[in-house]
């Protein structure tokens, strides 16, 4: 028998108790069905929304124990395929509306509009702050959370006003928010138990010199975006100086989007050297120099009304040609998959509309949307990796046969594999599947699972006896 993937996501969650087990079971399949709706609406009734309240709000409940079973389901997909695994890192923000946000904890420090005075007034954002870890195959399929770490700001120290007293790098990594990275990265790299296959992708964010030498003290890797020109060499020099002298070993031609959804090419022309990188001066007592590969990819005549594409990369990763130089910088570019994660929580899960009145409560409720919006992503992608795969890992008989009936005739001769069950789910979700029309994306996939839910208990009302209903 075919374990479903709610069985699946959470046969590793152990809460204690047999019963919450067993609700959370049902509380994912719920929410997993009608991703996007409010709570009373994915759980169909007062007593089912009643009993999810409950859950959030429980002492033995916690978002770690929410995702445990998904980080061991995460693992063993990762143990089932061969090479290097990317592991996506990054933080996102949720905010959110209280007539009491002390509950939930505050963000940032936002600029409003201007008062009568004229001066633009400041307020305190409420919401909460998520840092995940999402391993991926190169071919960009999703194979799960492998960490997350939720929190807010209690309150705002003045960190302008701090820098100018002392220097923030002398501050110890522990002490700074900035930990959230290098946790990460262990408890990744434990769950995986392969470090040396892991290669952690991070923003300008993660320009860290401790998640330099923590990758090499765990034997992993590491792919990130520089922010800072670091000392090189034998300290008399910096990264951006030597690499102004560096030659460029060809050009690179990428593919993308802009905000507004218009497509852009830009041709980049990429250099790439190996170098000492020291670490800041306030630290070279504690930490040791590394030899780390920097790569340049700066785009060649921008066209005006667009910023220019600029790339700084560095690695501990192998760059020995042009080729190896191309290869970061597409694996890099996967780092916008778990931008895509994001904006099916937020705008798929609709997250910020959640009524739940305190941190915990949310963050429960978040961890439970973080395995639906990993699977709807997953699916996505694996429709598109593996078309012709069984439908039967996704989809139930039930469902299968109503998405058949679902289908326009025209389109009914082609083969019934993941495809073509995924293409009918999407169309449930306002997708036209016109000849030209690239594959599903995310947001028609979730819009699908919605009305899918609706048919499949359509259905299984109308095989009712006609005395049991009304």
């Amino acid at each position: 028998m075919v374990q479903s993937w709610v069985e699946t996501e959470t046969a590793g969650c152990d809460l204690g108790d047999v019963r919450l087990n067993r609700r959370l079971g049902s509380m994912l399949e719920a929410v997993g069905e009608r991703p996007g709706k409010s709570l009373p609406t994915a759980f169909q009734d007062w007593s089912n929304t009643k009993a999810a309240y409950r859950f959030f709000s429980n002492r033995n409940v916690s978002e770690d124990k929410i995702l445990e079973g998904h980080f061991a389901a995460s693992a063993l997909r990762v143990q089932a395929t061969e090479g290097p695994i990317l592991i996506l890192q990054d933080t996102t923000e949720f905010s959110f509306k209280r007539a009491a946000p002390e509950k939930i904890g505050f963000t940032k420090i936002a600029t409003g509009p201007r008062g009568r005075d004229g001066r633009h007034q400041k307020y305190r954002v409420c919401g909460l702050l998520m840092h995940t870890s999402l391993a991926m195959t190169p071919d960009g399929l999703p194979l799960g959370l492998t960490a997350a770490k939720f929190w807010s700001r209690a309150q705002f120290k003045g960190c302008d006003a701090l820098k100018r007293k002392i220097n923030p790098t002398r501050v110890p990594i522990d002490q700074k928010e900035s930990i959230r990275w290098l946790d990460n990265l262990r408890l990744s790299c434990t769950l995986t138990g392969t470090p040396e296959r892991c290669v952690h992708i991070g923003d300008r964010e993660s320009d860290i010199y401790e998640l330099y030498c923590l990758a090499q003290d765990l034997g992993t890797n590491f792919l990130v975006r520089s922010c800072v020109d670091r000392l090189a060499e034998g300290g008399d020099t910096t990264i951006a100086r030597v690499m102004a002298q560096v030659q460029s070993s060809g050009t690179h031609e990428v593919r993308f989007r802009d905000a507004q959804g218009k497509d852009h090419r830009a041709v980049l022309s990429i250099r790439h050297a190996t170098m000492t990188v020291r670490p800041p001066i306030g630290k070279q007592k504690k930490y040791p120099h590394q030899s780390l590969q920097i790569i340049h990819a700066e785009e060649l005549d921008p066209p005006v009304g667009r910023a220019p594409v600029i790339w700084k990369l560095i690695t501990n990763l192998p760059v020995k040609t042009h080729a190896d130089a191309v290869h970061k910088l597409e694996w890099y570019a996967l780092r916008w998959k778990i931008e895509t994660f994001f904006r099916t929580l937020k705008t798929g899960c609709r997250i910020e509309e959640l009524r739940l009145a305190t941190a915990e409560r949310l963050a429960n409720c978040i961890a439970l949307c973080c395995v639906v919006a990993w699977r709807v992503s997953w699916l996505t992608m694996l429709s598109r990796e593996t078309p012709n795969a069984s439908p039967a890992a996704v989809f139930t008989d039930a469902e299968c046969s109503l998405l058949e009936h679902a289908t326009p005739h025209r389109k009914r001769q082609a083969p019934r594999d993941l495809a073509f069950y995924v293409r009918a789910l999407a169309r449930l979700g306002g997708y036209l599947d016109r000849a030209s029309d690239p594959p599903p994306g995310t947001t028609v996939i979730w819009r699908g699972f919605s009305r899918l839910a609706d048919l499949v208990e359509g259905a299984h009302i109308a095989t009712l006896p006609p005395d049991t209903c009304g």
